[in-house]
């Protein structure tokens, strides 16, 4: 699409199926990551501390030039920088057949399932699905510049949320005025515990705050962390971590094409006025958890106005200033209309392209068949079996497999996408040299008489710049470019 880089982060749950486990999800989550790297190859591990909490050897750079790592004990695929909506697509996807498939191969699949989800039921821990979208350092930046930005993204889990059976805990929050930090039940907002059959988005329960920087028990609509990974003067990086994991391919690229549009309309100030939501947070979670599925919020001007009409909104906005710049994006265009539009006749009408609409209408079935209640606990387990990602387990290919859902990439495409980054981004470049480092073996480990170089690694690999131990470090400032050619000059000589 115009002048964007995507990128996504996909935290990933997993299930370990016996009753008193010899080892833990996070002794499997090791075994999973160390066999991919050292036995299948997929890419180079860490040499260097990236933090306090990733450590040498916490995870490192695919041949595809994304990233497998652990976080917090679960494993994380970060997907190369994108540049278009079937590369984002097919990248995510090759992320999951990676971990699968290694999964696999070590005769583990009977043991533990890889499950893209957002909450685990048992314990009421949530782990993301983060959003990266490249904007120009120009971009707005500011409460009243980001304000129609939080407006779409309350509203658009309508066709971008993943569901889930019942609700989370209360979650205690901190929100920021000023200079303080204050507890946010200080300032008049209080967390109500609910009962709930069905809701649409797995994270709404777990956003807190409208903005906020830092991540873990903070987690905002826009998360203010000011981390380009790449030229600071040029590009600024806008970092979401509200979204729902999704299953069906139709969702991610809807999901990613109308957030883009929506930030060139702010970049290109066309957005619609006026739209300014009361209380983001508490929109956020009643537009989850609302059964009746109206969608009803409250704007700042005391208007009330429906998730679907918001959207509506944004989308004549998007067709008057967007339509025609390029083939995806009219594609977005045709399709934000469409789901639209039969969103107002009933979700059955979009399942299969909409998460929470295929989950809710194969829970419905399963109640209408057995006839039981919205609290039996099967339906829990049902809710997790639709984001296994085994072929032959997981319930979202089971509608896959009966054409029930629509396909933006193939097979093929996510197969090359496991070993191949998109050649239009510097993740072009970045996926030479870690075939280059694979495929040459490492620069040797100095001797003890180059006392300097002990304590050096023999690479430093970045997502903007990489060093190999005695040559100077090579920066990738500008991820629109590839730098392929240089890259390739630049390991001749090493």
């Amino acid at each position: 699409m115009l002048n964007r880089i995507f990128g996504l982060e996909t935290e990933y749950g997993l299930l370990v199926h016996q009753d008193r486990p010899d080892h833990s999800p996070t002794w499997f989550a090791h075994k999973i990551r160390d066999h991919l790297f050292h036995v299948q190859r997929h890419g180079v591990l860490d040499l260097h501390h990236r933090g306090h909490d990733e450590p040498p050897g916490n995870g490192g750079f695919l041949t595809n030039a994304g990233r497998i790592y652990l976080d917090m004990g679960h494993l994380e695929y970060a997907s190369p920088e994108c540049h278009s909506l079937t590369d984002v697509v097919a990248t995510d996807r090759a992320g999951d057949m990676i971990l699968q498939k290694t999964i696999q191969d070590l005769d583990l699949a009977d043991q533990v399932s890889l499950i893209k989800n957002n909450v685990d039921h048992e314990t009421d821990a949530t782990f993301g699905s983060h959003e990266n979208y490249l904007v120009s350092r120009r971009f707005p930046f500011t409460r009243r510049g980001l304000a129609p930005l939080v407006t779409f993204l309350v509203t658009r889990q309508i066709f971008t949320g993943s569901g889930r059976v019942g609700a989370a805990s209360p979650q205690d929050a901190w929100i920021q005025m000023d200079r303080l930090i204050v507890p946010r039940a200080a300032m008049g907002h209080h967390s109500v515990g609910v009962q709930l059959p069905f809701q649409i988005s797995q994270r709404a329960d777990h956003i807190v705050n409208d903005f906020f920087e830092w991540v873990q028990q903070n987690r905002a609509i826009i998360n203010t962390r000011d981390e380009p990974l790449a030229d600071p003067n040029q590009y600024r990086r806008i970092h979401l971590l509200l979204g729902d994991s999704n299953m069906a391919e139709y969702a991610t690229a809807l999901k990613l094409g109308t957030t883009g549009l929506v930030l060139q309309l702010i970049e290109e100030d066309k957005v619609p006025h006026d739209l300014e939501i009361n209380e983001p947070v508490e929109a956020l979670q009643d537009i989850s958890q609302d059964q009746d599925r109206r969608w009803i919020v409250q704007l700042q001007s005391g208007k009330t106005i429906s998730a679907i009409d918001i959207q509506e909104q944004f989308l004549a906005a998007a067709q008057a200033h967007c339509k025609g710049q390029d083939e995806e994006t009219d594609w977005v265009l045709e399709q934000w209309t469409s789901v639209l539009e039969d969103l107002r006749v009933g979700y059955e009408k979009v399942v299969g392209r909409v998460d929470w609409a295929s989950k809710l209408w194969l829970l419905e079935s399963f109640r209408e068949a057995e006839q039981v209640e919205w609290n039996d606990p099967m339906l829990k387990s049902l809710d997790l079996e639709y984001h296994n990602l085994h072929p032959e387990k997981g319930l979202y290919y089971g509608l896959l497999e009966e054409g029930r859902v629509p396909r933006l990439t193939t097979d093929k495409a996510i197969d090359l996408a496991t070993e191949h980054p998109p050649y239009n981004t510097r993740a072009f470049g970045r996926g030479e040299l870690v075939k280059h480092l694979l495929l040459c073996g490492l620069p040797a480990d100095p001797d003890d008489s180059k006392k300097d170089e002990r304590f050096s690694p023999s690479y430093v690999i970045n997502w903007s710049i990489f060093q190999l131990r005695g040559h100077v470090p090579f920066p990738m400032a500008d991820p629109f470019k590839t730098y392929v050619q240089e890259i390739r000059s630049h390991l001749a000589g090493c």
